[in-house]
């Protein structure tokens, strides 16, 4: 007969490892870089051993974690005097919590959540302070979940706060074929402003009508500012968001009436803005970058909650989708993965799935140490 297990001990030795920060989790798997460079080059998989937990930290096993331009760009160099090197990619995903410090609720244990603002997500566990990690509602599925952050939360963001955008607004966007430009057509029917959504072709047009766009601009078919201006009544639109930048975000700066105002989010094209010419040209038009990690730096608890309350709010009413998963790829095969998300044009994000997969793809061990935390640059 098998002896019995005293709970009350178990329940003591497991209080002890919380106190002193001891996790269960003793290797898992990420993906990092230690110079700037081609992700297809840079990137490598690596085995880290866990570190302990510091009394208000937690440890989640990741579930998902998309792809976003905004992951890569950084990787490339865009943002290199403000990298630090090593440095784990992934802005967002989401996960369940496996491992608490000796300062969090044991009721958080086992809870689905977003792991943000610690290491980053493009890894098996991911450690981040209790008090930021958001806690995803009962309805909301995994892959919604996993991108409701760095596009819907800049989104958000931008239309009650920055700009404040209402019926009387027209808003216009560039590279509305991006996950961000569908998020701003849905906004739309929350905020009641005009959406001028412009794409290179019409593969998103009838996405983009039907969630809420207003007017969609092919500008391989006809010429932005007189659509514009025709659409506008002469006037121009009152805000504009560029995602692009280089030759594409002058042309919607020439889109905006007078006093109007233009927020930089993204730099698809990699190339900058010329600031100097927009001055001498517009010099009524109000333009500037939006950095989301500014909001962060100065949020308080309560409002980064709040945020996202209002965001699930949208969500499980209907307001707001997310385009379902295009691909899905183990960490292993990430190549595979960086190459699809980085062909454009196709609907869905790619996502990294952390389930269990037999991938035989080498990788590098690696000592026990600490890597860069990262913040948000631009959106995708």
């Amino acid at each position: 007969m098998r002896d019995s297990v005293d709970p009350i001990l178990v329940e003591a030795l497991t209080s002890r490892l919380i106190r002193e920060g001891v996790t269960g989790i003793e290797e898992f798997i990420s993906l990092r870089y230690t110079a700037l460079g081609n992700p297809l080059e840079v990137l490598e998989l690596e085995k880290r051993a866990s570190l302990p937990l510091h009394p208000n930290e937690i440890a989640v096993r990741m579930i998902l974690s998309p792809i976003n331009p905004s992951d890569l760009i950084p990787i490339r160099g865009a943002y290199a005097h403000r990298m630090k090197l090593p440095t784990i990619p992934g802005y967002e995903g989401v996960g369940v919590v496996e491992e608490i410090g000796s300062s969090v609720p044991r009721s958080l244990l086992g809870q689905r959540v977003l792991p943000l603002r610690g290491e980053g997500t493009w890894q098996q566990y991911v450690k981040t302070t209790a008090n930021v990690a958001v806690r995803v509602p009962h309805g909301v599925d995994d892959e919604t979940a996993s991108q409701i952050y760095v596009n819907p939360v800049t989104a958000w963001l931008i239309c009650q706060d920055e700009l404040q955008l209402n019926a009387d607004d027209v808003l216009i966007a560039n590279a509305c074929g991006s996950a961000i430009g569908r998020v701003f057509a849905q906004l739309s029917n929350a905020f009641g402003y005009r959406l001028i959504a412009i794409a290179r072709n019409d593969l998103h047009t009838q996405q983009l009508a039907l969630r809420g766009a207003w007017a969609v601009i092919n500008t391989s078919k006809e010429s932005l500012l007189d659509r514009v201006m025709e659409l506008t009544q002469g006037k121009g639109a009152t805000a504009g968001i560029d995602s692009i930048g280089g030759l594409d975000g002058h042309a919607l700066i020439d889109c905006i009436r007078p006093r109007g105002h233009v927020l930089s989010i993204g730099l698809l094209s990699g190339i900058p803005l010329d600031w100097a010419q927009i001055h001498q040209k517009h010099p009524v038009v109000i333009v500037k970058p939006y950095w989301l990690r500014r909001w962060i730096e100065g949020v308080s608890d309560v409002q980064w909650h709040e945020t996202f309350e209002d965001l699930f709010r949208l969500v499980t009413e209907g307001t707001l989708q997310m385009d379902s998963a295009r691909q899905r790829f183990g960490l292993h095969e990430y190549k595979k993965a960086i190459s699809g998300a980085e062909q454009r044009g196709l609907p869905g994000k790619v996502l990294f799935s952390f389930e269990p997969s037999s991938g035989k793809t080498a990788v590098r061990a690696s000592p026990l140490r600490r890597v860069a935390s990262i913040d948000p640059p631009l959106t995708s």
